[in-house]
């Protein structure tokens, strides 16, 4: 199936975007990669009148250091992350995950905003930065800017806090040393499909934070409360995630507790445990 026919117009930058889809129409839609729109188009389960390619916007393609931050422009691509072409906040993190996305040629057309606000709930930039506590930067079309945590942002399956006409021009990542320690584990069938359930950790001793993330649970990624008591062993990884999905049957929530473990031996430095 073809697309249905649309308008395309290239915006030189995030004003000119935030622009051009604030127009007060309610059919246009920014465009980058395409990784995610483009299938959803040729299927017809998107009919915008208008796209707004932000691929060669120069400012959503850079990344600005903002001393103890990163701001990732929205349309850098998960491969310049894989590849080491822009600076990692993380010291290695970002990269790894980067390259664990799909196919290396989705990799290359992909970009960071474009899956957060694709908001698939088993993204792995959805469920590792909610881990990192990332921030979203949002634009409206008079040139207000807001900041929300990626924790929020992510509104739903599919879903994110974007009004009409405001655009995700960047992800403001914390700077972290080597104190910080991460984990990352998700279950797929093959390399390239959606994760049945993943997990993301972080441990950072110089600023305190532990964050314990269960994601691939067809809602936003959930942070669980009682991360101490679950690093520490006081509280098993079944347990925690029991009170953080009350609604959920315990044998549904198997896989994600070996996924939350997988992750926090990796992020503990321990061999790796297997899934059995």
């Amino acid at each position: 199936m073809k697309p249905a026919p649309f308008d395309l117009t290239t915006a030189r930058d995030a004003a000119e975007a935030a622009a051009l889809t604030g127009d007060g129409s309610p059919e246009a839609r920014i465009v980058a990669g395409g990784q995610s729109l483009g299938p959803m188009l040729n299927l017809r389960l998107a009919r915008p009148a208008h796209l707004v390619d932000i691929s060669r916007a120069a400012d959503l393609r850079a990344v600005t250091d903002e001393g103890d931050r990163l701001l990732y422009g929205a349309a850098v691509t998960h491969a310049e992350i894989e590849d080491g072409a822009v600076p990692d906040a993380t010291g290695g993190w970002l990269r790894e995950i980067a390259g664990r996305i799909a196919y290396r040629a989705v990799r290359n057309r992909g970009t960071l905003g474009g899956s957060l606000v694709h908001a698939d709930p088993a993204a792995d930039w959805v469920v590792t930065l909610t881990a990192l506590g990332a921030e979203a930067v949002v634009a409206d079309p008079a040139g207000a800017v807001r900041v929300e945590p990626l924790a929020t942002f992510i509104a739903g399956p599919f879903a994110t806090t974007l009004r009409r006409g405001e655009i995700l021009t960047g992800v403001r990542i914390a700077k972290r040393g080597p104190q910080a320690r991460w984990g990352y584990w998700k279950f797929t069938r093959k390399v390239g499909e959606f994760a049945k359930a993943s997990a993301a950790v972080l441990i950072d001793d110089r600023t305190g934070e532990v964050r314990l993330v269960a994601g691939a649970i067809e809602r936003p990624p959930i942070l669980l409360p009682d991360a101490g008591a679950v690093l520490s062993g006081t509280l098993s990884a079944e347990e925690a995630l029991r009170r953080a999905l009350p609604d959920r049957p315990a044998r549904t929530l198997a896989l994600h507790a070996v996924a939350l473990r997988e992750a926090i031996d990796i992020a503990a430095g321990r061999p790796h445990r297997g899934a059995a």
